[in-house]
């Protein structure tokens, strides 16, 4: 079967049993029996990674992911079932979009009743030369957050929402959809990599072999253009996810939180 170089994000339920990882030192409960109940994701690029790179970065994200009892992980590549990654996170069940069509939707239930929409999108169509391609993306993607009722929603595609200049203007971005995602009360949009001269670069030489620094995704949020390069961190996202607001923190491989980005449901950002 021919490898299709076009966005396959898939979408990995976390299991109960981190066999592989059990040895490891998962920290003070105590903290975390009283934490509020609330909703965790993980998101992480895949690609190419230095084979001692990747294992510390699946043993940190099984750490992270038994404490804060994380419900699923989302991976961002453009290599599909063949991404190097998602072959090697063996303490998930994982369940590949291979199959689907390039775009679809995840419907997730949070805290007190609220929900979350997870809109995967496959932005390589905003690449191509066919008009027609595009055309139908978005009329799909308008259509389906103009019918969604969820408190909170993020889109996830592999190419980025900003140019490195932070421009959303066509001329510097094929990917110009700020202002659809502002019509829709998108809250952020969520890519493998932090700007568009960066994704260019890197697939001119290797497919889904991100640079460095900043192998991890990049969460835009929408109400708010910033400087994407102050984002980039080599580690992977840990989203929390509550009825008044979404918390995303950026992880390095040294397990250390170099920032994070408050969502409020009034639409604020805090840095």
């Amino acid at each position: 079967m021919k490898e299709h170089s076009w966005l396959c994000t898939f979408i990995t339920q976390i299991s109960l049993c981190f066999c592989v990882y059990l040895a490891f030192n998962m920290g003070d409960r105590t903290e975390s029996s009283s934490r509020p109940v609330e909703t965790y994701f993980m998101s992480v690029a895949g690609g190419f990674r230095p084979e001692k790179e990747q294992t510390l970065l699946l043993k940190l994200m099984a750490k992270v992911a038994k404490v804060y009892k994380v419900q699923f992980v989302v991976s961002i590549s453009e290599l599909g079932e063949n991404d190097p990654l998602g072959l090697n996170v063996r303490y998930t069940t994982k369940s590949f979009k291979g199959q689907r069509p390039g775009s679809y939707l995840e419907h997730t239930k949070v805290q007190y009743g609220n929900t979350l929409d997870i809109v995967i999108v496959n932005t390589e169509l905003f690449q191509g030369p066919s008009a027609g391609a595009m055309e139908h993306q978005l009329l799909w993607l308008t259509k389906t957050l103009e019918e969604s009722t969820s408190d909170w929603r993020i889109v996830v595609g592999f190419h980025p929402l900003l140019a490195c200049n932070g421009s959303t203007e066509a001329k510097d971005n094929p990917l110009c959809l700020n202002e659809m995602f502002l019509n829709h009360r998108v809250d952020a949009y969520l890519s493998g990599h932090a700007c568009t001269k960066h994704v260019h670069k890197q697939s001119a030489k290797q497919p889904g072999n991100a640079d460095q620094p900043g192998k991890g995704p990049c969460l835009t949020p929408i109400r708010r253009i910033f400087d994407q390069n102050k984002e980039k961190v080599n580690g992977f996202l840990l989203h929390r996810v509550s009825s008044l607001e979404l918390v995303t923190y950026s992880i390095n491989l040294k397990g250390d939180v170099a920032h994070k980005i408050e969502l409020q449901q009034s639409g604020r950002e805090v840095m």
